[in-house]
């Protein structure tokens, strides 16, 4: 393995480190809280999410890229030529920057999250403060439905990340603010689509700390989870980043005017 090639799994788990800091950090406040300090204020938990992603990108991007994302990773080899060989490793490594970040978020937060099932009734194992940490499907939410709420809102993500990082888009931003509109996007999917199964989006995200709480006391509530919901945040934003994707490669992409302009240059 090279020094570059090892800098670059490093860089893919701190981002996804420093995401799951700060975003299940926003959750406990969110939850754990009574009153919640965003009771009316949702749209700030958004930004918190959009800005922790914002920060990873900043952070690590020059290195690895920073995809932070499984589905983004994906996509990339299926359709801007990242490299097949580094697609496991990169998915690895940002499963272990989610249990980091996991575990950090649980030291700041044990106390809290020790009262909060205390004053409710409630244990680790019975999912209790879960939320914190990993997804699951508002109460009316089946888990086939939020499957397909995946899919969607992951080809969104992947549809806007691939428009804002085209190198033949007269319309991305630039001067390095493509990390800055990315985060907006995330903020974006959680504001308007985020109640729905709180917006994974990005299977690390959910899988490290799920993985990580399964050892820490939240057992089958964490995996296989109540109605075994544990792989939709997987499998759902996988599919979602190809169809996000390949619906950007097919209806965008072949009709940028620079694009055109380059093709008939070199033709």
């Amino acid at each position: 393995m090279t020094r570059q090639f090892t800098g670059a799994l490093l860089s893919e788990a701190i981002a996804m480190f420093i995401i799951i800091a700060f975003g299940d950090s926003v959750a406990a406040m969110y939850s754990l809280y009574d009153p919640s300090p965003y009771q009316h204020a949702y749209w700030g938990v958004c930004i918190a999410w959009g800005l922790a992603v914002a920060m990873a990108i900043y952070t690590t991007g020059s290195i690895s890229g920073c995809h932070a994302n499984p589905a983004v990773t994906l996509a990339l080899a299926l359709y801007r030529r990242f490299s097949w060989k580094q697609v496991v490793p990169y998915c690895i490594a940002q499963v272990i920057g989610g249990i980091a970040g996991a575990a950090l978020v649980l030291q700041l937060f044990s106390p809290v999250i020790e009262e909060f099932n205390l004053t409710h009734h409630l244990t680790r194992a019975a999912g209790g403060a879960a939320g914190v940490f990993f997804t699951h499907p508002a109460p009316s939410i089946t888990p086939f439905h939020a499957f397909g709420d995946e899919i969607v809102l992951t080809a969104f993500l992947i549809f806007g990340i691939f428009a804002i990082t085209e190198q033949y888009n007269e319309m991305a931003p630039g001067a390095n603010f493509g990390a800055l509109m990315i985060g907006f996007l995330v903020a974006l999917i959680g504001a308007s689509m985020g109640y729905l199964e709180a917006w994974a989006i990005n299977p690390a995200r959910d899988f490290g700390p799920r993985l990580f709480c399964f050892f820490t006391g939240w057992g089958p509530s964490a995996l296989p989870s109540p109605q075994s919901y544990w792989w939709v945040p997987i499998v759902g934003p996988l599919l979602g980043g190809v169809l996000g994707g390949g619906a950007y490669q097919l209806l965008i992409h072949p009709f940028l005017p620079a694009r055109l302009r380059a093709s008939s240059a070199n033709g």
